[in-house]
């Protein structure tokens, strides 16, 4: 039999779009398992998409353009207040989500090719600390914003944010729906998978692009990829504005969830915590990122619960505070993930040939 002949059971479509269908089901699924453990762990799984959001806004940023951005969060920042200044009672505007997060979703773009212009030239150690800088400065304004015109209200935040609605129906309060009572969260996680969904297919033809064949150069050699004729300060601005408006949109929906925020939400172990996601989980890797930002948020919840009933399983009483064992166990984690996978978890395929000795 000749090989054009041969026929791959794996690859049929059949069982690919199968597969796709228990995945969807699975992923539909999930917060009614999770609310059998406790409601917590269904906002931890919320949290985490929203993570999942900024990590793949990082990842273009760092991952496939090779630009190394320590203050990310302020575009996660700038989506949130955009989104808090059109839909709560500050302003006295409520608009609707459907317009406050596209809204949010465009100056965060903004933002970004504001940090990126001046940054075009700038490199490796130097771009790092501009960028933390720029993260800082608007943390800073968001704290001090609310004099001689209150703007931010300062370091009092802004509350009584509007959730996301259709009409009447709102996704922030308990309701039951068809004989089940759902809460608030679980209803959240539906609209939160779908936009993470969405930006997951964005960033997967974004790789496959031309577009993202030029971040790839850039990110290999820029100048080299300059003499080939590809417009680095474009594409580099690019990169910048599309990073920057995924964390406008999930800083949007995260106002919307908490229903309040203030500058604290925004301080620079925030954007840290982001680009361990991206380096962990495998820069550049769509997968490894969002395994990353998973793992991330998962476990120092998971220990947070487990540590407390261990010492008292164990001494008797509480000897060490669960967040100090947290943040121990955390940062212990991603030296040992840094020392035994230095390309990361799951890295894509050219990471993992650069840093893999013969």
């Amino acid at each position: 039999m000749s090989g054009s002949q041969i026929v791959h059971p794996h690859r049929s479509p059949a069982m690919k779009w199968v597969g796709v269908a228990l995945l969807f089901i699975a992923l539909a699924a999930m917060p009614f398992a999770l609310a059998a453990v406790g409601q917590t762990w269904v906002r931890v799984i919320n949290l985490a998409l929203l993570y999942v959001m900024l990590a793949l806004g990082l990842n273009i940023v760092v991952g496939f353009a090779g630009l190394l951005d320590l203050g990310y969060i302020a575009f996660y920042a700038v989506g949130a207040y955009s989104y808090a200044l059109l839909s709560s009672p500050h302003f006295g505007i409520h608009l609707p989500f459907w317009i406050s997060l596209p809204i949010g979703f465009v100056v965060a773009a903004m933002f970004g090719v504001l940090l990126g212009a001046p940054t075009l030239k700038l490199r490796g150690d130097y771009l790092a600390i501009v960028t933390l800088g720029f993260g800082e400065i608007i943390r800073i304004f968001m704290n001090n914003l609310n004099a001689p015109v209150n703007i931010t209200n300062g370091p009092q935040g802004i509350n009584l944010v509007d959730p996301l609605m259709i009409g009447s129906f709102s996704f922030g309060k308990n309701e039951i729906i068809a004989g089940l009572s759902i809460s608030g969260p679980m209803k959240v996680y539906y609209p939160l998978m779908g936009l993470t969904i969405l930006i997951i297919l964005l960033n997967l033809r974004l790789q496959d692009s031309r577009i993202g064949r030029a971040w790839e150069a850039i990110r290999e050699d820029e100048i080299a990829a300059s003499a080939m004729g590809i417009n680095t300060r474009n594409i580099k601005l690019l990169a910048f504005a599309m990073g920057a408006s995924f964390g406008g949109l999930a800083g949007g929906l995260f106002a919307s969830i908490q229903g309040f925020i203030s500058p604290e939400s925004f301080g620079l172990l925030e954007s840290v915590m982001v680009l361990s996601m991206v380096v962990l989980g495998g820069m550049g890797n769509i997968p490894g990122v969002i395994l990353g930002a998973v793992l991330l948020t998962g476990l120092p919840e998971f220990i947070r619960f487990t540590v407390v009933p261990a010492q008292q399983m164990i001494f008797g009483k509480v000897i060490v505070d669960p967040e100090a064992i947290r943040m121990l166990v955390f940062g212990l984690a991603l030296i040992v993930v840094m020392l035994v996978r230095p390309a990361g978890i799951w890295p894509s395929s050219i990471r993992k040939r650069e840093l893999t000795s013969p």
